[in-house]
């Protein structure tokens, strides 16, 4: 066995071609895959809420805003709904 073989990736099993460890290559792909399957999942359950809001008579299109609100800082909503009502005046709204 030369120098250049011990290097190669050959006598080893963590590495492949190019010295990429297949062993993690192989676990990044498969948390990606489980992640992305659980997300799946999870917009599935968030259709079924909002199916049941609508069914209990609530506006899914206004629960989506009220939860985009909710998530941004409250100065920045301030903000926005000042100058939402300067745009509504100026509209004649």
């Amino acid at each position: 066995m030369t120098t250049e073989d011990e290097f190669d990736g050959q006598n080893d099993p963590d590495r492949a071609v190019g010295g990429i460890s297949a062993d993690r290559l192989r676990s990044i792909v498969e948390r990606v895959e489980r992640l992305e399957e659980e997300r799946k999942n999870l917009s599935s359950d968030i259709k079924d809420i909002f199916s049941e809001a609508k069914s209990a008579g609530f506006d899914v299109k206004i629960i989506r805003q009220l939860i985009r609100i909710r998530k941004q800082d409250p100065s920045e909503v301030e903000e926005q709904e000042t100058l939402l009502n300067v745009y509504r005046r100026a509209l004649g709204m």
